[in-house]
């Protein structure tokens, strides 16, 4: 029986790699995520899941928290912190697509331990939040309003 349910498990974070919403700012910016990124959403999300097989804890992703600070940034100015994580995480996304520096002005390497837990809280929240459904037992199909669904749902929700 509790195979039974580690395997349901695995299967439903499988398919929630594929089809849980990607969480953005409000703000009616999330629809003017680039298709990249999108997509980079979805490899990075399958990757978390294989950790997750392997024992560790699932979390968000890089490319999640890419695009939901991109969604914030652009409803309002973002905090000198949050700035200077957006960028370090825009710099990670970017050398992934283009597998190149991104602009010298705004490409930031590191960024401090205060920071770095500030990025993980975000993407520890992310997560919760774009699986909330499927802990709760809806399934993405009754979860929905319409039958017709978009090829990535967005959702916005408020972190800050």
């Amino acid at each position: 029986m509790a195979a039974e349910k580690a395997v349901e498990k695995s299967i439903s974070d499988l398919v929630g790699s594929l089809t849980d919403p990607i969480i953005v700012y409000p703000g009616g910016w999330g629809e003017d995520m680039p298709d990249w990124l999108k997509t980079q959403i979805t490899l990075e999300r399958m990757v978390e899941n294989m950790k997750a097989l392997k024992g560790e804890e699932p979390t968000g992703t890089d490319a999640e928290a890419c695009a939901y600070l991109m969604s914030a940034s652009l409803s309002f100015p973002l905090p000198h912190d949050w700035a200077e994580i957006y960028l370090y995480i825009a710099t990670k996304e970017m050398r992934k697509k283009n597998k190149e520096n991104p602009p010298a002005d705004i490409a930031v390497e590191s960024i401090s331990e205060y920071q770095m837990r500030r990025l993980n809280d975000l993407k520890d929240w992310l997560y919760r939040q774009r699986t909330k459904p499927r802990r709760h037992g809806i399934s993405v199909a009754k979860s929905k309003e319409s039958p017709a669904r978009k090829e990535v749902e967005v959702v916005q929700e408020k972190f800050f």
